[in-house]
Parts: C-alpha cells; structure tokens; sequence
C-alpha cells in the first residue's frame, strides 16, 4: 500500500508500478487516507461495475444518516443539485427513465451525422497547427475539437463557448479524491453559472426549438414520461464535461505515449489502418479516467473480505487495464493488439454513453495529424497535472520536424 499514493507526483507520474503491486498483494485493499476500498483488477472491477448491490448514490434506499454518512455542507448545494440529477450519479429507477429518454435526442444516426463536422474541425485544428509550425497540442487540437463538436450537438452558439471548458475544469475538480474547500468553492460557482446559462438556453429552444440536443432533450417523451428542466440542466452538463474531458485527456496521453514508443509511431504512420486498434490501445494504456467509486448498498465478498454496507469502494480502472491476467504483456504499447477488453468506458447500465462520440473524436484528430502532420515530434517533457482521477497533462509542446 504504501506504493499507492494518489498525491506523490511520482506516483501521479506513472501509477502503474504501484498498481503491479497491488494487484499481486490482494484483490481488494483498505485505503484510510480515502476511507475507501480499492479494487485492482480487472475481473472484480468488471463484475463490480454490473454489480447491483452497489450504486452510484444510495439516496434512492437510505438517507445520509441511515447510510451512515454526513450530508454535504449547505454551502456546496448548488454542486450537488446539479451533480445529483445527471445520470452518472443516479441509479434505477430515475437512472433507467433518464437515459431512456436522453437516448431518444442522443441516439447513434445523431452521432454518426457528425463524422463528416468533426473530420472537418479536426483538419481546420491541425491546419492551423501546421502553419505555425507546431505548439501546444492540447490546446490547440485537443481541446477545442470536443468542446466544439458537445458545443455543437447541444446548440450553445459560438459567442457563448469560451467559459464552457473553465466552467468544466471546476466541476470536475470535485470528482477528485479528498477534494479541497477552495476546490468545492470553485465547483459551486461554475455550477450556478452553467446552470444559470442553460435555464436562458433552454427557454429560448422551448420558444424556438432548433434541431440540437438541448431541443431534443425538451422534445424527449416517453408514455407521458419527460426530463424536468434540472435533468435537462444536469444532462447537458453531463454530456459536456464527460464528452470532453476524456477525449481532451486521451488525445494528449495517447500522443505522449506514441512519443515515448517511437516504434508504435512509425508503424501507425506507415498504416493508417490501426488508427481504430490504436485508439483502443491508447485508452488501455494511458486511461484517462483511474479510478470510478460505488457506494456499497448491501454487504459484499471479495476473496473473502466482507466489505459493509455504507462503505465506498474505488475501482481502478487504470490497474484493471493493465492486469497481466486479461492483457498479454500489458506494459508494452501495442497498436495491432486485437483482444481489448479495456473498461476506459465502463460497463454495466453506466457504460458511457457518449463513447461512441469519444472515438469518432479521437480517430478523427488522429487522422488529421497523421496526414497533415507526419513529421510531428515533442520538443519537452511535459508537466502533469496535479490530478489522479482524471489523468492528463497541462499540456503537449510539439513541433513540425
């Protein structure tokens, strides 16, 4: 355990030794400093993630004092209200209602009309790139391509798109462990902003509804079944920060790791046939999401530790990616790897819904910069960023070479 250290920079520099580990230490390890019960590999995190004696809230069956926890501040309200109603943090009934009718303005003809805009934006980034001769690839292509396409999809106009990724960044900072008071202060007030934003958006689509997700959402019914206007807010945030801040993230790990394998580079250069097989192996390798919580709701076993009601557990999903059990050889970069089960998406009724948009995305920008960017190479090391759940860097320096 002692190897496991989500604020060590060394350890946030590469956690996958501490993860080797683990793993070959035990199934399911006490962590007090999270007050949580880590699980590294990759069979339990893909059983527990279908595991319905486990929840990603408990306020459906118990209150905060049945359950044995303390309500959040007062003071953070606002983040929960909107954190609470998305269907990330919901569970059946209110889950499958949701999703159902978010489904119906999200479904895979949307996303799939899409290709040929982000094939576009995709070129338009790297062009630009190109012509200055390089830069930050995280900012100049990795991040504006998915916050325009969410952007897009949902119908906020280009005049209003520059607070989106702040407003992101800070409410996700809640989704770190143990986070701070300065932190939730931030939360809170992206989360009434964006809120405040979306109530205007949304009153304007109910007068003049356009062909975008927002009103799609308003639009979406089923046997009188509708989204109340908090699950829409919630939604569209949902769909922002989960439909970016994993593609931005997996961009630049991925490129960083194929900087590190020049090897693996030049065969994705010399075949861009791969450039779906690499996509995969890129969320495998560097996951950009590490770790996912579920709230225990009725005693559970793992190799013969009871873990009890009211405890968390912290599925690893950057160490279930890398067990030798599942992966052949899982330290090693493998482009052609063709047996894949990574869990970068999750699994069970939370698999991601948006990961189809993810790879369109991520196959997309790496398409353009294989074709209009072929000399590409790194010019530093880059820093990371100071977070371990949501794993990436605070940027990518490159030139054309």
């Amino acid at each position: 355990m002692a190897a496991f250290d989500p604020w060590d920079p060394a350890f946030l520099a590469d956690p996958y030794p501490a993860y080797g580990e683990l793993r070959a230490t035990g199934r399911v390890h006490y962590y007090e400093p999270t007050n949580q019960w880590l699980v590294p590999h990759h069979a339990d995190v893909s059983a527990l993630l279908r595991d319905r004696r486990l929840g990603r809230t408990y306020q459906h069956r118990f209150t905060h004092e049945d359950f044995g926890r303390t309500a959040p501040p007062a003071a953070h309200e606002p983040f929960h209200t909107l954190n609470d109603h998305g269907m990330l943090d919901l569970e059946p009934p209110d889950h499958t209602r949701i999703r159902r009718l978010v489904s119906k303005a999200f479904t895979p003809r949307t996303v799939e009309q899409l290709k040929s805009y982000v094939a576009g934006l995709a070129g338009e980034l790297v062009d630009g790139l190109v012509e200055r001769g390089g830069g930050d690839l995280l900012a100049d292509v990795a991040e504006p391509l998915p916050v325009a396409v969410i952007a897009e999809m949902l119908g906020i106009p280009e005049s209003d798109r520059a607070p989106l990724r702040p407003w992101s960044a800070d409410i996700c900072g809640m989704y770190e462990l143990n986070p701070s008071e300065e932190t939730a202060t931030k939360a809170v007030r992206a989360s009434v902003e964006f809120s405040d934003y979306l109530h205007e958006l949304i009153a304007e689509r109910r007068k003049e509804p356009g062909d975008d997700l927002i009103s799609g959402l308003i639009e979406a019914h089923d046997e009188g079944d509708r989204l109340t206007e908090q699950e829409m807010i919630s939604t569209a945030v949902l769909l922002l920060n989960a439909g970016h801040e994993a593609t931005v993230n997996a961009t630049v790990n991925g490129w960083w790791a194929l900087f590190r394998n020049p090897d693996q580079l030049a065969a994705l250069r010399a075949d861009h046939s791969l450039i779906p097989s690499a996509v995969e192996e890129l969320m495998r390798y560097d996951t950009p999401l590490q770790l996912f919580e579920r709230w225990v709701l009725d005693d559970i076993e793992i190799d013969g530790t009871t873990i009890p009601r009211g405890a968390e557990i912290a599925m690893l999903f950057g160490s279930a990616n890398h067990d030798p059990e599942v992966f052949q050889n899982p330290e090693h970069l493998d482009l052609t790897r063709k047996d894949n089960p990574h869990i970068s998406f999750s699994a069970g009724i939370h698999y991601c819904i948006g990961a189809p948009l993810a790879r369109i995305e991520l196959a997309a920008s790496m398409t353009a910069l294989l074709e209009k960017a072929p000399t590409l190479t790194s010019t530093a090391e880059p820093e990371r960023k100071p977070n371990f759940v949501i794993r990436g860097l605070e940027g990518l320096s490159v030139e054309i070479g």
